[in-house]
């Protein structure tokens, strides 16, 4: 638990210097240990939690003197589907122990293809999800924006297409597994979604 805390607290040089909030949500990661799987090694975040997913934080570390562009995707939850308009809801599961190694290798292909990225965050949510919602963030810092454009939605094609992460949608009288769920594949096999 306490290698966890240090992780998420490792920025804040002094407490006197920490804002508010930092040492807040650096103690709400430290109790949470149980219900989240996280990875940081300063230009890399990779993080599974039930937890809400912070997205101005995430944004806010991946800002670089160097980097002058900053791409945000949050994927959030909507109240339909293919075939349905009456989602109300979205419950996510996760082979636990998969998602933060598949996360990496997604990480690892992404610095491959454009070697100038600064820092990168591949974070997803499991549990119960309401409309609105945000279900997953990536975010991609990049000295220019076409790369940090292309990188974001190579990171997130990637992780829907390998990353062990299943939904079930959930409407006004039942629920099933959502339509679009494909078969897991492996990164290295994945077309070059940028087109270049």
């Amino acid at each position: 638990m306490f290698t966890e805390f240090v992780i998420v607290a490792r920025h804040v040089r002094e407490a006197s210097q920490a804002p508010r909030r930092s040492v807040v949500v650096a103690l709400r990661y430290a109790l949470a240990v149980t219900n989240r799987r996280f990875f940081d090694n300063g230009d890399t975040l990779v993080e599974l939690t039930s937890d809400s997913l912070l997205v101005g934080e995430l944004y806010d570390w991946s800002v670089l003197p160097r980097c002058g562009a900053v791409v945000v995707f949050s994927g959030t939850v909507r109240d339909h589907s293919e075939g349905r308009h009456d989602v109300t809801s979205l419950a996510y599961e996760a082979y636990d122990e998969q998602v933060v190694p598949k996360c990496l290798e997604i990480a690892k292909e992404m610095r491959d293809k454009w070697p100038t990225l600064g820092r990168i965050a591949l974070v997803h949510r499991i549990g119960e999800l309401k409309l609105g919602e945000s279900s997953v963030v990536i975010v991609v810092s990049a000295p220019h924006r076409p790369e940090a454009f292309d990188a974001a939605r190579f990171g997130i094609d990637a992780l829907k297409a390998t990353v062990p992460i299943w939904k079930r949608e959930q409407w006004g009288d039942g629920g099933d597994w959502a339509l679009g769920a494909q078969h897991i594949t492996d990164v290295k096999k994945l077309n070059d979604v940028s087109g270049s």
